[in-house]
C-alpha cells in the first residue's frame, strides 16, 4: 500500500475563528409587589462579573416573597447596591471588566465606608444604611459562594461599619391610653352596627323577588338579585335606570357586603384586642382560626417579614361576644362568606368594589389609610390631644404598639410576662422602652433607688417626750438607752447618741465619732427628741441658705442627704405643736447660737 501524503493547511487558510459566547448576559430579574411586578435591570452596571451575583443576592430580598416588601424601601437597597459597584468601578478601572467576587477585598468596603460618609452630611443615617444593604447582600452572596471569599473577607463582611455609627432611631410610640381606649370602644360600636346592616340587608334580600318581574325600584329585589348574582356593577346601573334612585352601586353593595371603610373599624378593633401586625391582620386567611379549646382559640397567620420562620399562630380569647377576638373573627368570616364565594377565594377580607368583590389586600387593590380621617372625624377622636399636644391621626402600628404598651403596664413592666412574639430584646427596645412608659421606669428607678437607700441607711430613731417612738422603725431600743436619750450626757448636737463609742464611723474599735457634725442623721446610733429640734430646725435653715452659696449639684453633694433626712425623716415625725414651740425656741436663741462653734469653725 504506497503512502498517503497528508497536507496541513497553512494559517492563512484557516477559517476565521466564531464569535465567543458571552460569559456575561443581561442582569435582569422581576419581583412582584402587590399587584404589580418590577422588572431590574442591571446589565449597564460596571463590573459585571460581580454584578450578577450581587444583583441575585439583592432579588432575594424583595417582593412579596422577601422580608422588604414595600416597593420604595427595595428601591434604596437597589440604589445603595448600583453606588457600591460604581464605586468599585472607579477603585479599579483597569480591572473592572474582569472584577468579580473574588477580587473583593476588606480595604475595599472600608474605602467605600469613608467614601458615603464623605458623601452625606454629618449626622445623616444614610452611609450606615447603604452599608447595612451592602454586607447583607454580601452575606447572601457568599452563601451561593462560599469559595469566593478569602478568609479576611469573610470576616469583614460579619459587621456593618468600622466607624460609620448607626443612627439613633426612635421607637413608634404607644397613644395616650384614653386615646387608645376611644379607639377601641368606637371600632366596637361601628363594627356592631356593620352586623346590623347586613344582617338587615340579608332579611330583605330574602323578601325580595327577580327585579326582572318585581322591579329594579324596590331595594328588596335588588338586594335578592345581588345575593344571587354578585355586586352591582356599573354595567348593571346603566342598564336598568330605576337603580339610580336607590343611593348608587356602593350603597345598595354595602347592604351585603363589607366595604373599604368598614375595615377601619374591623382592623382597628381587632389590632386592638390582639395586637397582631397590621400586615398579617389584613393578610389573614378563611381558615385563621384553629385549635379551639376551653374558651381560646389560635389565630394562624403569616408574618413575612420574619424570614424563614414566617408561619405564626396567636393564642386569644374565644367567645360569642365582641370583646372576644375570636368571635369578632368568626363574625367577620360570616359576614365576607358570601362574598368569597363570589370572588372564589380563600382571604378573610374580601370586599365590595366598583369592579364587584375583591380580596383587596391579598390582591393590592388598595388599603384603608384614607378612610381612617373621615372615620376619626365623625367619632371626635381627631380633637383628643396626642402625646406632645397634637391632634390624634390613625397608624394601625401604633395602635399594636398601644396593645402592648397596656400589657407592660398590666404586667408591672415584667419582661418575661410581657414578652409575646418577640424576643427579650426585641419587647425591651420597641415595645417597652418608649415614651409612653417614661413616667413608669422613672418612678420605678426613684422606687429601686429609694429601698436601697433605705437598706443601706435606715430611717432615723424619734422619740417623743414620754419616750414612745414617733417613728415606724423597726429597731428596738433598750429601756436605758430610751432613759439615755431622754436625759442630756449623751447629747452631740443634733441628737442624742446611744454610744459615742461604738460609732459605725469609727477608725477603730473604742475610737469616739469621728464624722461630721452633722453625720448624726447619716448614723443608727442617733435618736431625735423635742430637744433637739431647735437645732435641728436651725441647721434646716442654715441648709436652705447655702442654696445660693453653691450649684445645685454641689448642694446636693453637700448637702443633700442631711437636707432630706431631716425633712422627710425626722420633722414629719413631731406634731405641728411641737414644731412651732422649737422653731420659737431656735429664734429666741438667735441663729448663730443655735449653731456649736466647731460648726462655724468647719463652715466658715
Amino acid at each position: 500500500m504506497s503512502p498517503r501524503r497528508v497536507r496541513f493547511p497553512a494559517a492563512v487558510d484557516l477559517p476565521a475563528p466564531s464569535a465567543p459566547v458571552p460569559s456575561i448576559g443581561p442582569v435582569v430579574f422581576s419581583l412582584r409587589f402587590g399587584a404589580e411586578e418590577v422588572h431590574y435591570d442591571f446589565s449597564q452596571a460596571p463590573c459585571p462579573r460581580l454584578m450578577r451575583p450581587l444583583a441575585a443576592a439583592l432579588s432575594q430580598l424583595g417582593g412579596d416573597d422577601g422580608p422588604i416588601r414595600a416597593r420604595n424601601d427595595f428601591r434604596e437597597r437597589t440604589r445603595a447596591i448600583r453606588l457600591f459597584v460604581d464605586f468599585v468601578a472607579a477603585a479599579e478601572p483597569e480591572q473592572a471588566a474582569e472584577f468579580g467576587l473574588d477580587d473583593l477585598e476588606p480595604e475595599l468596603l472600608d474605602a467605600f465606608e469613608e467614601h458615603l460618609a464623605r458623601a452625606f452630611p454629618e449626622g445623616s443615617g444614610q452611609p450606615y444604611a447603604m452599608l447595612s444593604t451592602v454586607a447583607r447582600v454580601l452575606r447572601l452572596a457568599y452563601e451561593a459562594a462560599p469559595d469566593a471569599f478569602s478568609a479576611e473577607m469573610h470576616g469583614r463582611i460579619g459587621y456593618t461599619a468600622t466607624t460609620t455609627e448607626p443612627p439613633v432611631s426612635k421607637p413608634l410610640d404607644a397613644y395616650p391610653i384614653p386615646v387608645f381606649e376611644r379607639i377601641e370602644a368606637a371600632a366596637l360600636d361601628d363594627v356592631r352596627k356593620i352586623r346590623d346592616r347586613i344582617l338587615r340587608g340579608e332579611r330583605l334580600a330574602e323578601q325580595g323577588q327577580d327585579p326582572n318581574v318585581g322591579g329594579w325600584g324596590r331595594l328588596e329585589n335588588v338586594l335578592w338579585h345581588v345575593a344571587r348574582h354578585g355586586a352591582l356593577t356599573n354595567a348593571v346601573v346603566r342598564q336598568h335606570r330605576p337603580l339610580r334612585a336607590l343611593g348608587g352601586i356602593r350603597a345598595v353593595n354595602s347592604h351585603l357586603f363589607l366595604t373599604k371603610a368598614d375595615m377601619v373599624p374591623f382592623l382597628s378593633l381587632l389590632i386592638c384586642q390582639t395586637g397582631l401586625e397590621p400586615e398579617c391582620a389584613k393578610t389573614l386567611r378563611a381558615d385563621c382560626l384553629v385549635n379551639p379549646s376551653r374558651g381560646f382559640v389560635s389565630i394562624a397567620y403569616v408574618k413575612k417579614r420574619a424570614h424563614h420562620r414566617t408561619h405564626k399562630t396567636m393564642r386569644v380569647s374565644n367567645g360569642g361576644a365582641l370583646h372576644y377576638p375570636g368571635g369578632l373573627l368568626r363574625l367577620a368570616l360570616r359576614l365576607t362568606q358570601r362574598a368569597r364565594e363570589f370572588a372564589g377565594t380563600d382571604a378573610l377580607w374580601v370586599l365590595s368594589v366598583d369592579a364587584g368583590v375583591r380580596d383587596v389586600y391579598l390582591s393590592g387593590v388598595t388599603h384603608t389609610a384614607r378612610d381612617a380621617g373621615p372615620w376619626l372625624a365623625r367619632h371626635q377622636i381627631d380633637q383628643m390631644k396626642d402625646r406632645g399636644g397634637g391632634p390624634v391621626s390613625m397608624d394601625t402600628r401604633r395602635l399594636r404598639k398601644s396593645h402592648k404598651s397596656r400589657n407592660y403596664l398590666r404586667a408591672g413592666g415584667i419582661l418575661d410576662d410581657f414578652v409575646s412574639g418577640h424576643t427579650k430584646e426585641v419587647a425591651a427596645k420597641h415595645y417597652a422602652d418608649i415614651e409612653a412608659h417614661r413616667e413608669v421606669h422613672e418612678q420605678a428607678v426613684e422606687n429601686g433607688l429609694r429601698e436601697a437607700l433605705d437598706v443601706a441607711l435606715a430611717p432615723p430613731v424619734v422619740l417623743d417626750d414620754d419616750g414612745s417612738r414617733l417613728d415606724g422603725g423597726q429597731q428596738e431600743l433598750e429601756p436605758q438607752e430610751v432613759l439615755a436619750a431622754l436625759g442630756t450626757d449623751n447629747d452631740v448636737w443634733l441628737a442624742s447618741c446611744r454610744d459615742y463609742y461604738a460609732s459605725p464611723w469609727a477608725r477603730k474599735k473604742g475610737a469616739g465619732c469621728p464624722v461630721a457634725i452633722w453625720g448624726c442623721l447619716e448614723c443608727p446610733n442617733a435618736v431625735f427628741t423635742t430637744r433637739h429640734l431647735p437645732s435641728l430646725l436651725s441647721f434646716l435653715d442654715f441648709l436652705e441658705e447655702q442654696r445660693s452659696e453653691y450649684s445645685v449639684a454641689e448642694w446636693k453633694a453637700r448637702y443633700g442627704l442631711a437636707w432630706e433626712r431631716i425633712v422627710d425623716g425626722v420633722r414629719p415625725k413631731f406634731s405641728n405643736a411641737q414644731i412651732a414651740t422649737a422653731k420659737a425656741i431656735a429664734e429666741a436663741a438667735g441663729p448663730r447660737l443655735s449653731l456649736p462653734a466647731q460648726f462655724l469653725e468647719l463652715t466658715t
